[in-house]
């Protein structure tokens, strides 16, 4: 079976159109303008919290106030603002959460002005971009997600993907996962982690661990409200959420989308480097690969 995924890039957006034996399966366009993607992690400042919503406006930069939920705080929240107050003010330098002793959790069932106040900084990400009318809707319980695993601060909970059905997998999978986490994280095991080895699983940690230390880094001196962790590119977070070995070609009309491309492959799947071509007929490459009629059906 011929699995290609096709990336057309113009001035403003970015298609990808996934074929499976040369039929159209699935299509995804990105428009680069958006500076609110699902996963951004801002440093923002609370405006009002609003106890008849149980929830409060948040001033993330966006012209409209993002939307923070009560239920979407997470039990973590005290320690988190007390982390971020304690690293923006440059008090703490260590950002391994080895030794930084957790708050109480807050009640679940608590009300947001028990907890919040105006003008407090907190980190937030975005769950949901905005869209017309609405500003994006945020949730401080932080995740950051890589190839195989996803890393949750704050936490101690190490979950696996209901999807790997196997039991042995799981606990496999949880053994050794368990022996790398460190202390003050929690992690979530993706599906694609099915058979993967600790080297690998490993190699994805380490990664997440160093995004992480480099979003704290900026803390110090970041303004308040603004972005603090960007998710990757969406050709290579697409790539990372349906990236697999039963990929036989990547097609892309745009040389620097190419090299992106091929650097991000070539970091997941060295083997498989060699599938991304650049595109360069003259014939538009939705119209070479027949997408365009596919499309138009």
């Amino acid at each position: 079976m011929d699995k290609e995924l096709i990336i057309r890039s113009s001035s403003e957006d970015v298609d990808f159109a996934l074929l499976k034996d040369g039929k159209l399966i699935e299509l995804q366009k990105e428009e680069e303008s958006n500076d609110f993607s699902v996963g951004d992690v801002f440093i923002a400042k609370i405006r009002k919290a609003v106890p008849g919503l149980n929830a409060a406006f948040v001033n993330v930069g966006y012209e409209k106030d993002a939307f923070l939920h009560y239920h979407d705080l997470g039990p973590k929240l005290p320690s988190l603002l007390k982390f971020t107050k304690s690293v923006s003010t440059g008090k703490l330098k260590d950002f391994s959460l080895k030794n930084f002793p957790f708050e109480k959790d807050i009640d679940k069932d608590g009300s947001i002005a028990d907890v919040l106040k105006s003008n407090q900084s907190l980190l937030v990400q975005i769950v949901k971009e905005p869209i017309s009318t609405k500003g994006p809707r945020i949730s401080s319980e932080l995740s950051i997600a890589g190839r195989y695993i996803v890393l949750v601060p704050f936490s101690d909970r190490i979950s696996i993907s209901q999807k790997i059905e196997s039991k042995e997998e799981k606990d496999r999978l949880k053994r050794l996962v368990k022996s790398i986490t460190p202390q003050g994280f929690g992690i979530i095991v993706r599906t694609v982690a099915e058979g993967k080895k600790v080297a690998e699983l490993d190699k994805d940690l380490q990664n997440l661990l160093s995004r992480w230390t480099a979003m704290c880094k900026k803390l110090n001196k970041a303004h308040h409200p603004s972005k603090v962790l960007g998710e990757m590119n969406k050709a290579s977070s697409m790539l990372r959420d349906i990236f697999n070995d039963t990929f036989t070609s990547i097609h892309v009309d745009e040389e620097t989308l190419y090299y992106q491309i091929k650097d991000y492959v070539q970091e997941i799947a060295p083997n498989k480097e060699s599938i991304v071509k650049l595109y360069q007929a003259n014939v538009p490459i939705y119209e070479k690969f027949g997408i365009e009629r596919q499309i138009k059906t």
